[in-house]
């Protein structure tokens, strides 16, 4: 994901496509629905969720609100923006379809201003698209490309939006992103057509959505001190130093498990103890992070042995196993409790 994509992500609410699929007549229901879609006057409540990066929200929010204020009064969409913690912020904008249509169009011609406004100080000549990134349930993918790829193909000729549906789902979810790019016409059109897509085929199963990570700071050890990096500078964390010190001066040197040739048959290492924690499913990927990278970071720096127990069936938790000295398990906790943290406070700002 580049430095300025925008995510946008249609989600329908489940109970609102159940109404809609009540109500309806169902052999008539695709072509009716269609044309009534992409008329705005079809009463369904949807949510889209976009995701943006600070400089866009600064822009859809304007000075002291204004830009948003108006956005609401003027579409009648709810529209909702989440704390500032993370480098990406989510929009959640809710209501009818013409409202959230309304809504839709302001944004995308205020993005279409930022980049003739950019453009006014750069020699580039030709105008780039306006881009945004729809995140769609891995469920719905399938229906939104069609057999073949008709259905994407048809949205692509009859809007002249370019669509892109990833292959792969996006960090800890079962969403992908859909990439859209051209003008803010073709744009609003092609989102209407994904709408419609979406309200026939609701997701299948549970839908875990993607939710943007906080920015973590990355912790570096120097000279039996620990740091926390903040921009351009270092700086110096004493919870973190005392519990490095102490793993420093319990961890012995030999490999763990080798005898002290000074007093033979003897470990030279501390007693080591067991730790025992229960992490919810849902968060068990923040620990280990992408291809175990998180939890070795963590076995590294705290110096414990940590295991993780498989998913058994049924259980909605997993099981951790910390093995080591108390301060190499006292580090790990810490480490493991800064991850669900970061993750949790990203989550709840939804």
């Amino acid at each position: 994901m580049g430095e300025g994509d925008t995510l946008w992500a249609p989600s329908i609410l489940p109970h609102d496509v159940i109404g809609v699929l009540s109500q309806r007549p169902q052999p008539h229901f695709g072509r009716r629905m269609e044309s009534k879609v992409s008329e705005g006057g079809l009463n369904v409540t949807l949510t889209i969720r976009l995701l943006m990066h600070g400089k866009e929200v600064g822009s859809i929010i304007g000075k002291k609100g204004e830009t948003v204020k108006k956005m609401r009064e003027e579409s009648g969409a709810r529209i909702n923006i989440s704390e500032g913690n993370c480098p990406e912020r989510i929009v959640t904008i809710t209501g009818p379809t013409d409202a959230i249509f309304k809504a839709f169009a302001m944004i995308a011609y205020k993005f279409e201003e930022d980049i003739i406004n950019s453009m006014s100080n750069s020699p580039a000549t030709s105008k780039p698209p306006v881009t945004l990134r729809l995140v769609v349930p891995a469920s719905q993918c399938g229906s939104l490309i069609g057999k073949g790829g008709s259905k994407i193909k048809e949205i692509r000729e009859s809007t002249g939006a370019q669509v892109q549906v990833a292959g792969d789902m996006l960090p800890n979810s079962t969403e992908r992103a859909v990439t859209i790019s051209g003008t803010p016409d073709a744009i609003i059109q092609c989102v209407k057509q994904i709408c419609v897509v979406m309200l026939e085929s609701p997701p299948k199963g549970a839908t875990i959505p993607y939710r943007p990570k906080p920015a973590s700071t990355p912790v570096i050890f120097a000279g039996g001190q620990a740091y926390t990096i903040q921009g351009q500078y270092a700086i110096p964390h004493p919870d973190l130093t005392k519990l490095h010190q102490l793993a420093m001066q319990q961890t012995p040197f030999p490999p763990l498990g080798q005898t002290n040739p000074a007093f033979p048959g003897l470990d030279a290492s501390p007693p080591a103890s067991t730790h025992e924690l229960t992490i919810p499913n849902d968060l068990i990927g923040c620990i280990i992070g992408r291809q175990g990278t998180k939890i070795n970071e963590i076995r590294q720096m705290s110096g414990a042995q940590i295991k993780i127990a498989n998913a058994t069936e049924g259980s909605s938790e997993r099981q951790i196993t910390i093995t080591g000295s108390p301060a190499n398990i006292s580090l790990a906790q810490y480490l493991i409790n800064a991850r669900l943290t970061s993750e949790v406070t990203g989550m709840g700002a939804l």
